[in-house]
């Protein structure tokens, strides 16, 4: 079998398909070199923290194999697990974080609303006074959130595949798709034809090129989405910190960078360039927080591709062409679903039935009206 995408999604699907189900004749086939795509341009966060009971309950599944994942992979990932904070500017925002944090509650993930001086524990620099454009009213904070090593998730899964005599083709890019009575039969790259009966597409924001070439047609549009890391300075921000309202979020590196994000470009594209609009806007939104970072200077900004649906949601499992699967729709929230992704989707074709874990994200649930929102807890809070 082939999976298109060699990152943490791809490498993850076959991982699990390997060492858990005995299919080890499976080919990951990159265009560029593995983790080179959405895998390695993400802000490396991971939480569960979300809105929907699915998206919560998959997430937390995420979030503890991840916990587990050095162990199991023999491989550090450096996931370091030192709390999230999500802010509220306003009521209506508040009133949402405490929407979330009974819903998060009510699927065993540790998630609470705390006020400012709370807030102000836990984040000695935040100005959480009165005398700001956009006053600080409360947070939703979530303990088991934190960051990792992407790359070094990505090495692992890739080592672990590899140990199971999975084949990872770097430089291989898929330029067609054989379907033949509406069932799959090969794959054309361009180092030449491989014959397959399934294909799985981990390809994020080149989903819907891939997905076409199936005759799939996916409801995803694909947004640029920026971020920036600033010079290393002395450890100071324990916790990750996002603002809805700013469109901003920041954390801490171990070795000592802030990296800095927003939301996606509010235009579609396949560009993954920086832009000055997009660091002027991001500086000031971080200074309202945090105004003595000021001296603080930038080292380098770049771009990722997200694939976004309708619901914020991803679209995961089969589709109508036999034989191909689809693991996509990750917007900017993928990575930290790598793992649960990968059991969940190995888990999908060694059996032939879809997990209830991904039940709610097939991609039926667009013609049949059964949406999953999610914008009010993936949407910045990435």
């Amino acid at each position: 079998m082939v999976i298109i995408g060699g990152g943490v999604h791809g490498l993850a699907t076959a991982y699990y398909l390997a060492s858990r189900h005995g299919i080890r004749n499976v080919a990951v086939l990159d265009k560029g070199y593995i983790g080179g795509g959405g895998s390695g341009r993400n802000t490396a966060i991971i939480r569960s923290n979300y809105l929907t009971p699915e998206g919560v309950r998959f997430y937390d599944r995420s979030l503890k194999l991840y916990e587990t994942l050095a162990a199991d992979l023999n491989f550090n990932v450096m996931f370091s697990q030192r709390g999230h904070l999500t802010l509220a500017h306003n009521d209506s925002s508040l009133r949402t974080m405490r929407w979330r944090a009974e819903v998060n509650k009510l699927q065993g993930v540790n998630s609470e609303v705390i006020g400012p001086d709370e807030i102000k524990k836990l984040v000695p620099y935040m100005d959480v006074s009165e005398n700001v454009r956009y006053p600080i009213l409360g947070a939703l904070y979530h303990p088991p959130g934190g960051i990792i090593r992407h790359d070094a998730v990505v090495w692992g899964y890739a080592r672990g595949a590899d140990a199971y005599d999975v084949h990872i083709h770097q430089n291989t890019e898929v330029l067609g798709i054989e379907v033949v009575n509406g069932r799959v039969q090969g794959v054309e790259t361009n180092q030449g034809r491989i014959a397959t009966g399934t294909v799985v597409n981990c390809t994020a924001g080149w989903s819907t090129l891939i997905s076409d070439m199936a005759g799939v047609s996916m409801p995803i549009q694909t947004f640029p989405l920026q971020a920036a890391v600033t010079e290393p300075v002395k450890p100071f921000l324990d916790t990750v910190v996002v603002s809805g309202t700013l469109h901003v979020y920041v954390s801490q590196t171990d070795r000592g960078e802030l990296v800095f994000g927003a939301s996606v470009d509010p235009f579609a594209s396949y560009s993954m360039r920086g832009s000055l609009e997009f660091v002027e806007g991001l500086a000031g939104h971080v200074l309202e927080l945090m105004p003595s970072l000021a001296k603080m200077r930038l080292l380098r900004q770049w771009a990722g591709l997200c694939d976004m649906t309708p619901d914020f949601s991803p679209i995961m499992g089969f589709t109508p062409v036999e034989g191909f699967l689809v693991d996509v729709g990750w917007g900017t929230y993928g990575f930290k679903a790598g793992p649960v992704a990968g059991e969940a989707m190995a888990e999908c074709i060694a059996t032939g039935r879809t997990p209830d874990i991904i039940a709610a994200f097939g991609l039926d649930r667009f013609t049949e009206g059964r949406l999953v929102g999610e914008k009010g807890a993936a949407a910045v809070g990435h």
